[in-house]
């Protein structure tokens, strides 16, 4: 079903809204925009294409497009020897700290990969005779 154009500059106009304040649209915003557009006629995958086609015409971050890029390299790093080393953890935060232009702060973005680690089973190489505990100290 094709959406009117006004219901759809209503929509634009209220994702706008959303990120006004910090140009970053986080889960939680971007669940509401979707409701809103469900109460509007206006399908999830529609939703979803106009959030994303506004974010990257204003230069907006998504924080789920963050998360994937982040859990991509997280599962090449793991896919090699079935564990994340430190420095690949430190490269997965820097690349979410880039892709989220800041946004976070960085002990806010080692928590969330941490959690991204634990509910798709990654394990963390840590210890050894001179190694850290730098993943338990998450």
């Amino acid at each position: 079903m094709a959406i009117s154009e006004q219901i759809k500059a209503q929509f634009v106009e209220f994702i706008t809204l959303q990120a006004f304040d910090d140009q970053y649209i986080d889960c939680q915003e971007e669940k509401r925009i979707l409701e809103v557009g469900l109460k509007n006629g206006i399908s999830v995958e529609e939703s979803l294409a106009l959030i994303q086609e506004v974010a990257l015409q204003r230069g907006w971050v998504l924080e789920r497009e963050a998360d994937d890029r982040a859990k991509y390299l997280l599962e090449k790093a793991a896919a090699n020897d079935g564990k994340v080393d430190k420095k690949e953890f430190e490269d997965a935060v820097a690349l979410f700290e880039k892709v989220s232009k800041g946004k976070l702060p960085q002990p806010e973005i080692k928590k969330r990969l941490k959690q991204i680690m634990v509910e798709n089973g990654f394990k963390a190489k840590e210890g050894g005779l001179f190694g850290s505990k730098w993943y338990s100290a998450i």
